[in-house]
């Protein structure tokens, strides 16, 4: 148990309406220097990773953990690699905002200048109603210890997979307002043991109100600034975590988590609006998937190859390859075919090596893994590249739940 949590338990019970109802708005606690309560020893579970390389080489990963899954008591890790993923560091940062504000869902991404990101989403506990994605920004990623910006908060929402540059050079983000209500505060409050929980979860609640769906926010000045740009409502989402891809004819493709697996929607107009949306027509358990653009051309989609006797499980995390943009699919790796393999993210170097991390049995063998392949690999569905390699480990916690 960190310091500031150990105060919050010996207080609560004394000041039930000492935290500030704002709480989720306040700046985290980033931690350089991270002590043992964070170390593989003392976490108990782990997982929705993200992975980035920047220019020099050097690889960054993330993910958050704290507590025993999903609630008040999350934080964000980063770690990294200075020989292509073989071996990766200790946790070397934490974001860890002060409880029962949580800090979750990182993305890792590189900007066009060669400046390394990195996004998180903050809310009072599960889900607060409003959520909020922040950031901080590494103008020398390459180094070991890259200096890092004050946290900053972009938008309300949560955005957990990489933004995207468009023709015009605006980047945009895939933000999303989760479109259901905030009841998940007051359980969270209640594993705390917080005084009056109903009391404080209403207090704590901020609804989106019609800001919700898979929504793009754009920058237009590098960073900068962002704005909302637009919002797709595609049918029956499922906490959104919707992807970007702009296609040769400069339209947005956006695919979204959805409740019958990935549904799709298309902006004509740089994101501004969107078309209803449907299912994309490929059978998909509803969890995390992964698209982009390659320096090639294609496309890649990691996703899950459904098993038949059970179609809704987490297994068979496989790569794909397009050159029409999405209306056929070549290929198929399979990194991984254990159960309880999910939410794929990458990031690709200038030679073309794809890096693929993901994360498994996050409250079980609690690993965070990485594929190292190639595009032949994938068209070939077998490791044939020279130095391409599978289910290399990242990290693997060791406490026990």
């Amino acid at each position: 148990m960190t310091a500031h949590r150990l105060l919050l338990s010996l207080l609560l019970p004394l000041c039930a309406w000492a935290l500030d109802p704002e709480m989720a708005l306040r700046p985290p606690t980033v931690v350089s220097a991270p002590g043992p309560e964070y170390a593989d020893q003392s976490r108990r579970w782990q997982g929705i990773p993200g992975v980035e390389r920047a220019p020099g080489g050097r690889l960054w990963a993330t993910w958050y953990s704290g507590g025993t899954g999903e609630g008040p008591l999350n934080y964000v890790v980063l770690t990294t690699s200075d020989d292509d993923g073989a071996s990766w560091s200790r946790v070397r940062w934490v974001v860890d905002p002060t409880d029962p504000v949580r800090a979750f869902d990182p993305c890792l991404w590189t900007d066009p200048q060669g400046r390394l990101w990195l996004f998180w989403a903050q809310s009072a506990g599960l889900w607060d109603g409003r959520g909020g994605v922040w950031a901080m920004v590494s103008d020398d990623p390459d180094a070991a210890a890259p200096r890092w910006s004050e946290p900053r908060r972009i938008a309300d929402g949560v955005m957990m997979n990489k933004p995207i540059v468009d023709s015009h050079g605006d980047w945009l983000l895939p933000i999303s307002g989760w479109r259901f209500k905030p009841p998940s505060i007051e359980k969270g409050l209640e594993a705390m043991a917080y005084p009056e929980p109903a009391k404080a979860a209403a207090a704590f609640a901020r609804p989106l109100g019609d800001r919700g769906g898979s929504l793009v926010y754009a920058s237009s000045d590098k960073g900068r600034t962002f704005e909302f740009r637009g919002q797709a409502l595609v049918p029956e989402p499922q906490h959104d975590e919707h992807m970007l891809v702009e296609r040769r004819d400069h339209s947005l493709w956006m695919l979204v988590r959805t409740a019958y697996g990935i549904g799709e929607s298309v902006s004509t107009d740089g994101g501004a609006s969107w078309s209803a949306g449907g299912p994309l027509g490929i059978e998909h358990p509803v969890t995390r998937f992964h698209i982009r653009r390659l320096a090639s051309g294609r496309l890649l989609l990691v996703r899950h190859v459904p098993d038949p006797a059970n179609p809704k499980s987490r297994t068979n995390l496989t790569a794909f390859l397009s050159d029409d943009d999405g209306r056929s699919w070549r290929g198929g790796l399979l990194l991984d075919g254990r159960p309880q393999v999910s939410y794929p993210d990458a990031a690709e170097g200038p030679d073309g090596t794809l890096y693929v991390i993901y994360d498994r049995e996050r409250g079980g063998a609690k690993e965070i893994l990485l594929a190292r392949v190639r595009e032949a690999d994938i068209l070939a569905q077998k490791v044939v590249s020279p130095g391409s390699e599978l289910r290399i480990l990242v990290n693997r916690a060791l406490g026990e739940r």
